[in-house]
């Protein structure tokens, strides 16, 4: 996916953008939009190669309040309308927070740790999702929150660059080098640990799954002491399931208990899940530095977007704006 020309258009810095996943994307459509003569180098062959493909897409900011800083909740609470104003498909139907009957103490401990919810009962659950009913007694609701499909949302941002003038180019070799840049901003993920030494990898683990029986309205999130799960509807009921982050620097593939707990989970959700088709198994890194707080490194004319963790959606425009702050202040 081409421009005509690199640098065709405009009289703005010129800048190299390694890596199209989330925050590298985010960064070139901003960095475009305030004038930037834009180039994204990806080393996949498609955007996404990375941890973005395999992310869940959640604008969550009250929830992820639960385990993440003040900050994360502070610095993305403009994201759901970033989103909104520059891909189509944003989804604003809030997020349910259930828990099995059993753990519905969980429930109460992630209200403490949150805010900007409603607790609801059976009739409200039934309400939002009919598919839900007889099932829960107790829930949260995040009525300000939504999500996007990353997939779908990746490439609406590609095509954004591309018009606003830029280029992207794929298979391009992660130690490639080009001269003629004004600024590299580099977004590569795990792939720059051994430039960003504090930087360490956490697992994460996804399903997508079909499931004509059961159709959800929102993100739904099962609270369980030992293997909470997120679940985010997408298009012709097919769902994406996802597992909280692990302390493990394993890429590998999904061991048979890692599968067998998540599925569990689900069918505890709602035993029609138990027809559902397996479509996809994905696992990856997660780049995180030691407070799991993204950031914007740079040294002379060198800027890193890095250490997403689990809020690459979240926080990227906001950390493509500091990205982008940073290059035309110095101009």
């Amino acid at each position: 996916m081409t421009a005509p020309t690199a640098f065709s258009q405009g009289s703005g810095p010129r800048v190299l953008v390694r890596g199209a996943g989330v925050s590298g994307l985010t960064a070139a459509v901003t960095l475009a939009g305030r004038g930037a003569r834009v180039v994204v180098h990806e080393c996949g062959p498609r955007v996404g190669w990375g941890a973005s493909w395999k992310a869940g897409g959640m604008l969550a900011p009250w929830c992820e309040a639960e385990s993440a800083t003040p900050e994360v909740t502070a610095q993305s609470l403009a994201s759901l309308d970033w989103w909104d104003a520059h891909v189509p498909g944003v989804d604003r139907n809030g997020t349910l927070v259930l828990a099995p009957p059993r753990d519905v103490r969980e429930i109460m401990r992630f209200g403490r740790r949150t805010s900007h919810y409603d607790t609801i009962g059976e009739a409200e659950i039934t309400r939002l999702e009919p598919d839900l009913a007889d099932r829960f007694s107790r829930a949260l609701f995040f009525a300000g929150e939504g999500h996007v499909n990353p997939r779908d949302a990746l490439a609406a941002l590609a095509a954004r660059v591309v018009g606003l003038g830029g280029e992207i180019r794929f298979n391009v070799p992660v130690d490639e080098r080009p001269a003629g840049f004004d600024w590299v901003v580099d977004c590569t993920g795990i792939a720059a640990r051994d430039q960003l030494t504090d930087m360490r990898g956490v697992r994460g683990e996804m399903l997508l799954l079909r499931c004509p029986d059961v159709t959800l309205h929102r993100p739904v999130r099962m609270l369980h002491p030992r293997i909470p799960i997120y679940i985010v509807p997408r298009a012709d009921h097919v769902d994406m399931v996802g597992a909280t982050m692990i302390e493990s620097e394993n890429a590998g593939p999904m061991t048979l208990r890692s599968m067998v707990e998540m599925l569990g989970a689900v069918y505890a959700l709602h035993p029609a899940f138990g027809e559902a088709e397996i479509l996809e198994t994905g696992t990856g890194l997660r780049p995180s530095y030691p407070d799991n707080m993204p950031a914007v490194r740079h040294e002379g004319r060198h800027i890193h977007i890095n250490g997403m963790y689990r809020h690459g959606f979240l926080l990227s425009p906001v950390r493509a704006a500091e990205a982008a702050d940073i290059v035309f202040g110095a101009a």
